[in-house]
């Protein structure tokens, strides 16, 4: 019986001929050759194209109006390239934390936000490798700096690595764009557009752990009894504003302070930034069960379980090392590049 299902019929060579020979000449011929090129102009742009992989993309990109020579890019020009509705979203990536920008990348594509991230280099080693795979994703604004260099919280290098960053928003912003900025130790589980309601000028997260309620205030938190608020400088929307240059301004010049004891960490330069010019900015805190700090989430099960699905972005800080961060995403599910490389722009990483 399964000879008779999958051999073929045992017909003479004239008999084939005859019945099975279709001319491409003939009507029938012609009909099988245009209904063959209809189905591949239907099949192969969708399996060929990124913009099956990154269905948001439009096909109106300008790649004409890139550099031959990605050193001659511009943030101009960058912004301008990867701005959707007026809107960027930045981060800034040493070489060393490619790794964690691709984590944090799958999971900005799976909220359809991927075409509007900017990633300033600050080594040409990832200027190039980002801009080969994603082109025109990446731009590197002088001096660089060591690509080889971990740079370790607290370390002078990782402070001299953040404080560049409020110079980076302040030219975006004085570009009329609105921008988004994150490090790239987050991980996005929902869209965060839907948080930034309102016209505010600057919105921002608390860094502090204790536990506030759902419902809790969105003014800016007031001063501890040393005078000092704990507001996180990793995650930031601002729009091009009056107030949000005014911030801006005075977090660049608080780091240029070299009186203050912080010496280049942009963090309590921002939080004396905000408490300095309060009463001329619109502020905005952000929830905390949307946008948990990392000494909540991952320290607080009781409280991850209370508020779940209402988180939004995670923050893996609260702990130090290149090693440390990674194994705490991996023990809660969040380390994505393994299993889920083809999910980002830049695919896998070699």
């Amino acid at each position: 019986m399964s000879q008779q299902l999958f051999s073929p019929p045992h017909l003479s060579h004239s008999s084939t001929s005859n019945h099975r020979h279709i001319s491409l000449m003939s009507r029938n011929g012609l009909f099988l050759l245009v209904a063959l090129l209809l189905l591949l102009g239907v099949l192969l742009p969708w399996t060929a194209s990124p913009l099956f992989i990154f269905p948001n993309k439009t096909s109106s990109y300008s790649y004409s109006s890139l550099p031959s020579n990605w050193r001659d890019y511009s943030l101009a020009q960058a912004a301008k390239f990867v701005a959707k509705d007026g809107t960027v979203i930045v981060c800034t990536v040493s070489y060393p934390f490619l790794p964690f920008l691709n984590n944090w990348l799958i999971s900005v594509s799976r909220q359809k936000h991927q075409d509007k991230v900017l990633v300033i280099a600050e080594d040409y080693a990832t200027l190039y490798l980002v801009n080969k795979k994603w082109p025109g994703h990446a731009v590197l604004i002088p001096p660089a700096l060591d690509s080889q260099t971990e740079h370790k919280f607290g370390s002078r290098g990782f402070f001299k690595f953040t404080s560049r960053r409020p110079r980076h928003i302040f030219q975006l912003l004085e570009l009329g764009y609105n921008v988004m900025y994150n490090d790239v130790d987050m991980v996005w589980l929902q869209d965060p557009f839907q948080y930034f309601e309102g016209s505010h000028d600057a919105y921002f997260t608390d860094d502090m752990t204790r536990i506030k309620s759902l419902n809790h205030s969105h003014d800016l938190p007031p001063p501890d009894r040393n005078g000092v608020t704990y507001i996180c400088s990793c995650m930031i929307f601002l729009r091009p504003t009056n107030g949000a240059k005014i911030l801006t301004k005075k977090w660049i010049e608080e780091l240029q302070d070299g009186t203050k004891a912080y010496e280049g960490n942009d963090q309590p330069a921002f939080n004396w930034a905000l408490n300095e010019t309060a009463s001329q900015v619109d502020l905005f805190l952000l929830s905390q069960a949307a946008f948990p700090t990392g000494g909540l989430y991952f320290k607080n099960e009781t409280w991850v379980e209370e508020t779940k699905g209402k988180h939004v972005i995670v923050h893996n800080n609260y702990i130090i090392g290149y090693e440390n961060k990674m194994k705490r995403f991996h023990d809660f599910g969040l380390w994505l590049v393994d299993d889920h490389a083809f999910e980002s722009p830049l695919g896998k990483l070699e």
